[in-house]
């Protein structure tokens, strides 16, 4: 299948060349020529022009850092958007995680050019972009989501189809919500045991075989030298940044004031993080947040 990807960054970069090793046809664009250069090396396409990469696509993906950044490539501003240029009957499907509203409005100017758009945010990280294991929450048509299910299946290994356009969006911070909150949880627990002399890797067997067991612990022991192959234990770096889990929870915040939901622990996990990053930990793995709990003499 031939497909237009836009966005070869650190999630997106190791999706498209999943794309390519699965035998599919894949030109990408990106604003960093860098990231270009990288994408080229795992065998994608890539090109210095928009409107060159959907030329012929069957598929326009996209995973984009943030709603502005959607809407300008779709929708655009001083410039006319790709909706202007990509062929009919061709299938976008958007992999940012931005708010729902931003989603809808861009697929509805997609509907009104008969072009069959979903969301699809992922779930998985950078670990799983490179696996290919990476989760997709899709909001949208159930027959356009049927129809991304193949090209989604060479990047992941679960496809979820939550609702309608922008349903995707919201299950998907939902549950980065959750992840803030729990992993959270998760630090502040092995920093009371080790206080209390407790080995860290002892306690996260207990409580993994126990009622607390949850994802954090499971895969993404947030304490250094607990697990091998997770930031924790390489100073904090890779992974799901700070940064962006504050802006996921700040996307859950405004999805609740709209719905006026109560979320009291998402809006502390959103204050704890905004916190973090402001003391210099913005691009440090999310896990990092166990160092707000460290004592001071350690």
């Amino acid at each position: 299948m031939k497909i237009g990807f836009f966005g070869v960054g650190n999630m997106g970069g190791p999706m498209a060349a999943n794309l390519a090793a699965a035998g599919h046809d894949v030109t990408a664009f990106d604003l960093v020529p860098a990231l270009l250069v990288a994408a080229e090396e795992s065998g994608v396409h890539t090109t210095d022009s928009p409107a060159r990469a959907v030329d012929g696509a069957e598929v326009v993906i996209s995973m984009l850092p943030s709603a502005a950044a959607v809407t300008g490539l779709y929708l655009g501003g001083d410039e006319p958007g790709l909706l202007e240029r990509i062929a009919p009957d061709t299938l976008i499907i958007d992999c940012s995680t931005i708010d729902a509203d931003t989603s809808r409005r861009v697929a509805d100017a997609a509907a009104q050019r008969g072009l069959a758009m979903i969301d699809a945010p992922v779930s998985g990280g950078v670990g799983g972009a490179k696996a290919g294991t990476l989760t997709f929450i899709c909001g949208g048509p159930e027959a356009a989501v049927e129809q991304a299910r193949p090209v989604l299946d060479a990047m992941g290994k679960n496809v979820f189809r939550a609702g309608d356009s922008g349903a995707g969006q919201v299950a998907k911070i939902c549950n980065n919500m959750l992840l803030a909150v729990h992993m959270i949880g998760t630090a502040e627990a092995l920093q009371l045991g080790a206080d209390h002399g407790l080995d860290p890797a002892v306690l996260s067997e207990i409580m993994k075989a126990s009622s607390g067991s949850n994802w954090s612990l499971q895969v993404y022991n947030p304490w250094p030298g607990v697990m091998p192959n997770v930031p924790s234990s390489n100073n904090y770096e890779g992974g799901f940044g700070v940064n962006l889990m504050n802006k996921d929870l700040g996307l859950a915040l405004t999805a609740a004031l709209a719905t006026r939901s109560a979320t009291p622990m998402g809006a502390l996990a959103r204050s704890l993080y905004a916190s973090h990053a402001n003391q210099g930990h913005g691009g440090k793995d999310f896990s990092s947040i166990l160092t707000q709990f460290k004592r001071q003499d350690d």
